[in-house]
């Protein structure tokens, strides 16, 4: 007795993008250093440009580099920056850019993943961005809208509401 194979089902089509593996492993994730500065703000300067990131000195680069992570190229470009505050028992994501080049391909996702352990090696109980974007990729690794006023309060108070940035949050 034989039995009839299972019907065929159409799965529908998404948009996922995976990145191509020699991609993904094409770069690391590191800390940032203070004289990974002048590639920072020059990584950022697209994004200021848009209006996606608010404008930042050099020197504010330079005095904050230890916040940052970046991913960098084998031939030591720096592809995409991710800046993290700490804050009392909190901590906020900042200047998040990847390069456009590279948009798609994991960089985003890698230096978030990195952000997530610092903050937990660091027993940060949330980490808070804001966004003016669609913020995909926040929500699609746990992030959810929140309001400002469950962020760390100096943080929240230097937001500029002419941005009409979201709030978004995320327990760790």
């Amino acid at each position: 007795m034989t039995t009839a194979p299972p019907p065929l089902v159409a799965l529908p089509r998404t948009r996922l993008r995976i990145p191509h593996p020699s991609t993904a492993a094409a770069f690391t994730v590191r800390p940032a250093r203070r004289d990974d500065a002048p590639a920072l703000a020059a990584l950022s300067r697209p994004f200021v440009r848009t209006g996606a990131l608010r404008e930042r000195p050099l020197s504010l680069y330079l005095a904050n580099a230890a916040d940052f992570l970046v991913a960098q190229a084998p031939d030591g470009a720096l592809e995409g920056c991710l800046g993290l505050r700490v804050h009392p028992a909190a901590g906020v994501l900042y200047n998040f850019c990847v390069a456009p080049h590279r948009q798609g391909s994991g960089v985003g996702a890698r230096l978030l993943q990195a952000a997530f352990s610092r903050a937990r090696n660091r027993s940060l109980t949330a980490l808070f961005t804001a966004t003016t974007g669609s913020g995909r990729l926040f929500l699609r690794h746990g992030f959810a809208p929140v309001g400002p006023n469950l962020a760390p309060a100096a943080w929240a108070r230097s937001l500029d509401p002419a941005r009409g940035a979201r709030v978004l949050a995320c327990p760790l």
